[in-house]
């Protein structure tokens, strides 16, 4: 008599692949994300890597990780804890152990759960299991190395099978949730389009993972994930880091002007450079220069000639750029600054993600030096983010430093291509003909934003002198006057607090009668609106708002955050935003939730928190 497979219904599932830096634990999760894409999920992912650049193999310091959320709607984080985790070695299941529920799936390789394995991964007994209390679990104990070389045996030998063990994995993991292989196929057929050898290998140890899966049918539960129907037109899986560089390259395009990015490769904010360089058909150029200082130099120059000019870097290289953005608000000149948060201080923890550059992207800088500061909210929102951050720049003549994190940078979601018709004109503060005409100087301003104008070099007389020097309020010309200075500072800052006119009203979500309102800003936004959502299932009333726009803020920012008795400020760092706000509100003094952990919120946390303070 067939036994039926069990099959679990639920609206979302958390998965999570695990191994070494060498396992391919990113590629395959980023195959499953696309792949769940395709069939109309809503995902939310988070890539997870060793600080190590290569620990040794099979030690907990090299273990790898890729997270993800995959569900019919309402998906806004990777999850807490993991339904369904895949440990290729004692290693990963020893330091994933915390992210796993009880009832949890796991599947390991028994070929690599050997006494040796074992001790590298400081396990005192040969129960891995019940050494770490997972006594509930269900778990998938296959010979997946073994299994990897038997498919492969008049194929490949056992360098490459080795090498597919997260392939067959992933062909598993593709029987456990119902999902057809045609769409994997197609990717890896992409992937290796120029290894033949290796894509038939592949393709045999995906089949292969496949099929051990209804072997073992009876022994484990399977999941279905219901989809619903999405927006019509093309989705892809994007991250964070992608998507900014393509809100970039739409802003270039919305402006008629080429796109000019100054860089030097840092952690986690490389990958923006590496996509614009591979974007040469569109006429964008890339500089990788010698380091972070020259970086933003290319850059400033690129701006004054007449381009839409952008420099990426994360906290150190914000750091050692100050100066230069300091040459940018004294040179009036319009330059985007990416940095994507890491932690710190100095090289800190390079692959993990924080909260901790706002202060420095505030005040970083000598002299008072206001600059235009924004933060994207998700993978996807950094489209948008990048694209508002160079209209602001080039429309205001400012530097703009735009905040994302790790966390959104390398995480991905589904992403609904955008019809660019729909976004808004972007136009430069260009001199025109008819200032000209009227005697037009360097520093001749408009009257209603206190915006000067972008003269381009080399256009017949736009003769000009800029640069770091403290500029006289008409000509340009270099000045001492202290009257003169005074006036200058007070005319770059009036400049900036302006913007507020043109930004969107901060939203309230959730309760407009509740007592405490929850804040937030940047890259946490997914996991603080799923936290609210689960205090307010609960019965609970409570309101939330979060901040992309910073300096300045929206012009209800104040009105906003007076309205509740209680508010309370959640960040990634030691009270940065919530100090910032008490600066700009008088008497305005929230309470605070902070961690700095390098790793994203924990929902469950988060609800815990809230709830008390509405209780208290």
């Amino acid at each position: 008599m067939t036994q039926e497979t069990k099959v679990k219904e639920l609206d979302r599932v958390v998965i999570r692949f695990s191994g070494d830096s060498g396992d391919g634990m990113q590629l395959v999760g980023t195959i499953f994300s696309n792949l769940s894409a395709e069939l109309g999920n809503q995902i939310i992912t988070f890539p997870d890597y060793p600080a190590e650049i290569r620990a040794p193999h099979g030690t907990l310091g090299g273990v790898s990780g890729y997270q993800m959320q995959l569900g019919a709607s309402d998906v806004y984080t990777p999850g807490d804890k993991a339904d369904v985790l895949i440990a290729m070695n004692p290693a990963a299941l020893k330091v994933n152990a915390q992210f796993i529920k009880p009832t949890s799936v796991v599947i390991i390789d028994t070929d690599s759960f050997q006494a040796n394995d074992l001790e590298k991964a400081l396990f005192n007994t040969d129960d891995p299991f019940k050494e770490l209390g997972l006594s509930s679990v269900q778990v998938v104990a296959a010979p997946i190395t073994q299994m990897c070389k038997d498919a492969l045996e008049s194929i490949a030998d056992n360098k490459q099978a080795l090498k597919n063990r997260n392939i067959f994995a992933l062909g598993l993991v593709c029987w456990l949730f119902n999902r057809p292989l045609e769409i994997v196929e197609k990717l890896l057929s992409e992937k290796f389009k120029k290894k033949p050898d290796a894509l038939k290998a592949s393709l045999a140890v995906l089949q292969a993972g496949f099929n051990y899966g209804h072997n073992i049918q009876a022994s484990v539960s399977t999941y279905r994930i219901e989809t619903k129907p999405q927006k019509k037109g093309f989705y892809i899986d994007v991250n964070g880091n992608k998507a900014t560089a393509y809100g970039l390259i739409a802003a270039a395009e919305k402006a008629g002007l080429q796109l000019f990015l100054g860089s030097y490769p840092i952690t986690p904010a490389t990958d923006v450079m590496h996509e614009l360089t591979a974007r040469k058909e569109l006429g964008v150029k890339v500089m990788q220069t010698e380091d972070e200082i020259a970086g933003i130099c290319t850059a400033i120059g690129a701006a004054f000639a007449g381009s839409l000019a952008a420099t990426s870097t994360s906290g150190p290289g914000l750091a050692l750029k100050s100066e230069a953005i300091g040459l940018a608000v004294m040179a009036e000149i319009p330059l985007v600054i990416v940095d994507v948060q890491r932690g710190g201080p100095s090289t800190g923890m390079p692959t993990k993600s924080e909260q901790t550059d706002l202060l420095q992207a505030l005040y970083g800088r000598n002299g008072e030096s206001p600059a235009v500061v924004m933060a994207a909210i998700s993978p996807t929102d950094c489209f948008d983010a990048a694209f508002w951050a160079a209209k602001l720049a080039l429309e205001h003549m400012t530097p703009v430093i735009l905040l994302t994190d790790g966390y959104i940078a390398n995480g991905s979601s589904a992403w609904h291509i955008p019809d660019l018709a729909e976004y808004p004109e972007i136009k430069p503060h260009y001199v025109t003909p008819d200032l000209l005409a009227k005697g037009w100087q360097a520093y001749t301003r408009d009257a209603e934003s206190d915006v000067r104008y972008w003269a381009i070099p080399g256009t017949e007389g736009f003769m000009h002198r800029d640069g770091g020097l403290e500029h006289d309020f008409h000509t340009g010309a270099i000045s001492t006057d202290p009257d003169n200075h005074a006036k200058m500072t007070a005319i770059r800052q009036a400049k900036v607090d302006k913007i507020a006119e043109k930004l969107p009203f901060q939203e309230v979500i959730g309760d407009e009668d509740a007592d405490v309102l929850v804040v937030g800003w940047g890259g946490t936004y997914g996991h603080l609106s799923e936290a609210v959502a689960e205090v307010r299932k609960a019965g609970k009333k409570v309101a939330f708002t979060h901040f992309k726009y910073i300096n300045p803020l929206p012009k209800n920012a104040q009105w906003v955050l007076r309205k509740f008795p209680r508010v309370l400020v959640v960040e990634q760092n030691t009270g940065q935003f919530a100090g910032y706000l008490r600066s700009k509100i008088k008497g305005f003094n929230p309470e605070q939730f902070n961690r700095v952990k390098g790793q994203p919120f924990v929902v469950a946390r988060l609800v815990e928190e809230i709830t008390k303070l509405i209780n208290n």
